[in-house]
């Protein structure tokens, strides 16, 4: 045993020394590998960062601009070849001002209506896409020189051409424009002279068509509009005199003034050199009217941009009495949409419950076809779509289709109302002689509604706010009349607060009303 232990000890003490001197030759191997390794990597860190460094110093700065390519040619719209890029004159305009200023253009889409105030929140730094020239606007925003002068023009159809010659000649008749624009400030203002009837559009396409079909007697729009749409179209003519005239600008930030000023000087090289004529020649925008008006900008670079009449009320005084008129429209509509849905969803869950199988095969699809599909689409099509067969007011269109949608859910609220019923009560019923109409009419119905008064409530209040969609069918409602103060005044603050008080000084009192009655018929 003694052997075995020595004979152990002396193989640990051979080994001993050659470990070691592995150990210093393999560390003395590596060390300059690791030390090599170390510098290459370093060396390669190095030269990446200064790469990158190079490459976003070589790329210039990008150029936000803000446009509505809904709006369509040839402002600004979606190449159809390609349809991630933008095409237009406005977007050749933001791309003369990129380059001038050393800068990349970038596109970012934005309602029109909103430009003015998603610029001055920092979501681009100008907006291009047909921006009118006014003093409230240049008042709360920085704003270019006029690079293109517009003219206010009326279409009427042929028949009425020789009597509607401007809009003293349209007493008491409907004319069609876009909403938050200067045509429709000078509407409002001939409105309070002779009676004219504004008739508000969130587009410029529907307003011709409906002039063409007989719902409006004239469309007042700017010269390229109406004769986009008369090439589009036809079926009217433009009078040639001009109601009035007015410029489209740039729009910056306030605090922006610095970089409006280099626009400023852009544009001015722009029109000197010939850019801005071939622009607007290659869109076929331009005429003697630009030529004139460039060559007064050029004469007198540094005077103030000439400004338009201002017109239309932007206090809250002055709106307060148009808000209150919304507000009743929306009340009336919602109102009326609501019997509407009440009979025929009480009608559609009988026909479910009682009815046969084909009966509710087909209310079934009425049921899911309305609630499955967007109720502005059904408002499109019952104003737009059938106007070949039967044209109704805007106003009925609306009552109408808002009725239509939502009958469909008060349908499946009664009928599951109807279905909560207890068997027992059905039963004693039946066993007291009734007839299943007097079941329904004194015993199933009048506990059903309890069930339903709730949810009823719910979808009144969800219906009150809906209205607001009748807007695309040319009724000015609450929310409409909000967004066209909003706009004027350039601000959501306090017209959207008005609203919001509005809406729930009409809604609190309803749910009130539901509360008390649930109390007092309190379901077992």
């Amino acid at each position: 045993m003694d052997g075995a232990w020595l004979l152990v000890a002396a193989w640990a003490a051979a080994l001993a020394p050659v470990s070691a001197s592995a150990r210093q030759s393999s560390t003395a191997a590596l060390a300059p590998v690791s030390a090599s390794a170390r510098q290459s990597s370093t060396a390669a860190r190095a030269s990446a960062l200064a790469s990158a460094r190079q490459s976003s110093a070589a790329a210039p700065p990008v150029l936000r601009w803000g446009g509505d390519a809904e709006g369509g040619a040839p402002f600004v719209e979606a190449d159809p070849r390609d349809p991630t890029t933008m095409r237009g004159f406005d977007v050749e305009i933001a791309e003369m001002i990129a380059r001038g200023l050393g800068r990349t253009p970038r596109f970012v889409q934005v309602a029109w209506a909103q430009i003015e105030a998603s610029v001055e929140r920092g979501d681009f730094d100008i907006g291009l896409s047909g921006v009118e020239d006014r003093p409230e606007l240049r008042g709360r925003h920085s704003a270019t020189i006029p690079y293109y002068e517009f003219r206010e023009l009326l279409a009427v159809r042929p028949a009425d051409s020789a009597r509607f010659r401007s809009l003293g000649d349209l007493a008491g008749r409907r004319v069609g424009t876009l909403g938050s624009t200067l045509a429709y400030r000078l509407l409002l203002a001939e409105q309070a002279r002779s009676g004219l009837v504004p008739v508000s559009y969130d587009d410029d396409v529907h307003p011709y068509a409906d002039l063409v079909a007989g719902r409006l007697d004239a469309v007042l729009l700017d010269d390229i509009i109406s004769q986009r749409s008369l090439r589009r179209l036809g079926g009217f003519i433009i009078q040639p005199v001009p109601v009035a005239t007015s410029y489209y600008v740039g729009v910056l930030a306030r605090a922006d003034s610095a970089l409006r000023d280099s626009v400023d000087r852009i544009l001015l090289d722009r029109m000197r050199d010939g850019s801005l004529e071939r622009t607007f020649r290659r869109w076929n925008v331009w005429s003697e009217t630009q030529r004139a008006h460039i060559a007064r900008m050029l004469a007198a670079p540094g005077a103030a941009p000439p400004e338009p009449r201002a017109t239309g009320p932007a206090t809250l005084g002055a709106y307060l009495p148009a808000l209150l008129r919304a507000a009743l429209i929306t009340l009336a509509i919602s109102c009326l949409a609501m019997a509407l849905a009440v009979v025929l969803g009480v009608a559609i869950a009988a026909g479910r419950v009682y009815g046969g199988p084909v009966t509710r095969t087909v209310l079934m699809w009425y049921v899911e076809v309305m609630r499955g599909t967007p109720v502005l689409l059904q408002l499109f099509v019952i104003y737009y779509g059938l106007s070949a067969f039967v044209r109704l007011p805007a106003f009925a269109a609306a009552v109408v289709g808002l009725g239509l949608n939502y009958a469909a859910y008060e349908a499946e609220i009664y009928r599951g109302a109807l279905q909560a019923v207890p068997r027992s009560q059905l039963e004693a019923a039946r066993t007291l002689g009734l007839a299943e109409w007097q079941i329904l009419r004194f015993v199933r119905g009048p506990l059903a509604f309890r069930f339903a008064l709730a949810p009823m409530t719910n979808d009144f209040v969800a219906l009150l706010k809906d209205s607001s969609l009748v807007s695309v069918i040319t009724v000015v409602e609450l929310t409409k009349q909000t967004a066209i103060y909003a706009t004027n005044v350039g601000s959501w603050a306090v017209p959207g607060l008005l609203c919001a008080i509005v809406y729930l000084a009409m809604s609190l009192p309803l749910a009130r009303m539901a509360r008390g009655l649930e109390r007092r018929w309190h379901a077992p």
